[in-house]
């Protein structure tokens, strides 16, 4: 549905209020995505390969025009012990927050959870000598 139709049809912020029933085919993995069963009013990511599409500048407005894939990037573990994925958008590079689901792919998750430890920014068997420049003793304990 184009913006136009959209503004038309829901007035401004009506899914902030309202659930969002639609179901989509995910544009990365091709996967059905419906929202029953997920644990919330507002699905917006694949619960398969986590993507998202950028349609709300925020939350729940759906007013953005970009159209880009916001792909996850991050977890974020919230001060209730809840889980939240991190989103940048491929196209414009807006990141946004969104709530992990009930159904989402726990491997997935995980991976993306774990990846500065898999893939560390620096290298890791320069730690020692890194430790030392950063006014450490240079060991490991």
């Amino acid at each position: 549905m184009n913006r136009e139709n959209k503004i038309k049809q829901y007035k401004k912020g009506y899914y902030k209020t309202h659930a969002c029933n639609d179901s989509f085919k995910c544009n990365v993995c091709g996967r059905l995505v419906t929202p029953i069963g997920t644990g919330s009013f507002h699905r917006n990511h694949c619960p398969n390969c986590l993507n998202s599409i950028h349609v709300d500048i925020e939350p729940g407005d759906r007013e953005a025009d970009c159209g880009g894939i916001m792909e996850p990037i991050a977890i974020w573990v919230r001060k209730n012990g809840e889980w939240a994925c991190i989103h940048r958008c491929g196209r414009c590079g807006k990141l946004s927050l969104n709530r992990i689901a009930a159904d989402d792919n726990p491997i997935k998750l995980m991976s993306i959870a774990m990846k500065p430890i898999a893939v560390p920014p620096f290298p890791i068997e320069r730690i020692e000598e890194m430790t030392r420049l950063m006014a450490g003793d240079g060991t490991l304990k």
